[in-house]
């Protein structure tokens, strides 16, 4: 059978729909999996398998690549983790040279996820692990490498930079893993994945595994040139958005948002929830207010600093922040249990980043809901969003009572210069002497 037509040929055998039920009847204990490892499946209470584990981990098990396509909380990081231990469990080199398994992922906040995940899971094996990604801890990190670990996860930038330093050597590795696959494409990253691969022995001398939201042309022909005849694995339901997500949608005026999402909040009160807003701006304004009307919050966004961004992360998942407001830097690889409510403040502009954020939510087989703002500034978005998810939102009503009270903000102190222009009067004041500059040796 030629290479096209086998992958044809496993195309038609895997691409099945999602199972209606969050979980499978199908034990781990069932799989060709270690005790070691079933104890650490044990401990973390995970008996039965998802849709994704029971249709993947069979054929990972055994050696054989797959590209697979689920929803995100669906169980894929558990996958590729338990069939990558597995293969560095069964390794029987005569001598054995590490790092032996990279897991790249396309963003800091989904390595740190994979690396917790990884701990909890792994805690029973002597596997070594370092997470390497960029931002941070670099001396940290350089010297976590030298200890010779067995597993690298981290994000593709960091890794190459580290790569080149001699730090470590890709010849032996034995299982790649590329999370997020179409992330990877979206931000740019990869011409520096395709340095690594071309870098790793041949594929068809490793354990090759992708997954990707989408299983595009782009994805499926990076998967057909570094890997060895993957099994194409599709799990996915035959709606774009999870049906256990309650989407609705208001139209408000600029001047009724704040008042709506404070009413709207008054209302459901939910235990934990994240607002997405499209600017570093607006979620800051948008930080005061909430903070002004009692909620506990914290704003992230793109220039946020790791160790802050991972402090307000930790405090939102310990409940010490029940309000987190967040640009689309949180729309991806944050797997935070319990999130109730995603509230659209700014609709997004790319109809993807839609079906990404209100995904925080209804994960793991639970209820959630989703509101959306149709304001004035992106009413636009709605249309190609509805068209894309192949359903319409319904729209809700602006009651009086949704509209609450607000309280407003400390003005923020002044951190710029004003800026003057042809139209802004300017002051009629004494302008005071420029300094001379000033000499450097």
């Amino acid at each position: 059978m030629s290479q096209s037509l086998s992958w044809i040929f496993f195309f038609k055998l895997c691409y099945a729909p999602m199972e209606n039920t969050h979980l499978t009847q199908i034990r781990f204990s069932n799989l060709e999996l270690s005790e070691s490892i079933l104890h650490g499946l044990k401990d973390a209470g995970f008996e039965l398998c998802t849709p994704i584990q029971r249709r993947a981990l069979p054929i990972t098990l055994r050696g054989k690549d797959m590209a697979g396509q689920a929803q995100t909380g669906t169980g894929k990081t558990a996958t590729f983790l338990l069939a990558t231990f597995q293969h560095l469990i069964n390794d029987t080199s005569e001598s054995i040279k590490n790092p032996r398994a990279i897991i790249l992922a396309p963003t800091r906040e989904l390595a740190i996820q994979i690396h917790k995940d990884a701990l909890q899971l792994g805690k029973h094996l002597n596997i070594k692990m370092a997470l390497i990604y960029g931002g941070t801890d670099y001396e940290k990190q350089l010297n976590s490498l030298k200890a010779n670990v067995d597993i690298i996860i981290g994000t593709p930038g960091r890794i190459i930079d580290f790569y080149r330093q001699n730090a470590f050597t890709l010849d032996n590795i034995k299982v790649t893993v590329m999370d997020e696959a179409d992330r990877m494409f979206d931000l740019g990253f990869i011409k520096d994945i395709r340095f690594l691969l071309r870098r790793m022995p041949p594929p068809d001398q490793r354990l090759n595994m992708l997954f990707s939201a989408t299983l595009s042309y782009k994805v499926t022909e990076l998967a057909y040139e570094h890997m060895n005849n993957p099994v194409l694995i599709r799990i996915e339901s035959e709606q774009v958005t999870s049906a256990a997500i309650q989407q609705s949608a208001f139209c408000p005026s600029n001047e009724q948002k704040i008042p709506l999402l404070l009413g709207i909040l008054h209302r459901d009160q939910p235990q934990r929830s994240i607002v997405f807003v499209n600017t570093k701006r607006v979620a800051e304004r948008l930080n005061d207010y909430l903070n002004a009307n009692g909620y506990k919050t914290a704003a992230l966004s793109g220039d946020v600093a790791q160790d802050k961004r991972q402090r307000l992360l930790a405090d939102f998942q310990e409940n010490r922040i029940t309000l987190l407001i967040a640009t689309d830097v949180a729309a991806r690889g944050l797997h935070i249990a319990d999130v109730s409510h995603v509230f659209n403040y700014d609709l997004p502009q790319d109809v993807e980043d839609y079906v990404h954020r209100i995904g925080r939510t209804a994960r793991f087989g639970a209820n959630g809901v989703a509101v959306s703002f149709v304001c004035e500034e992106y009413a636009y978005s709605m249309p190609d969003i509805e068209q894309y998810i192949d359903q319409k939102i319904p729209i809700q009503s602006i009651t009086a009572d949704l509209l609450a009270a607000v309280i407003e903000p400390e003005k923020r102190p002044e951190t710029e210069k004003p800026s003057f222009s042809a139209n802004r009067p300017r002051s009629n004041g004494p302008r005071p002497k420029p300094k001379a500059p000033t000499s450097t040796p």
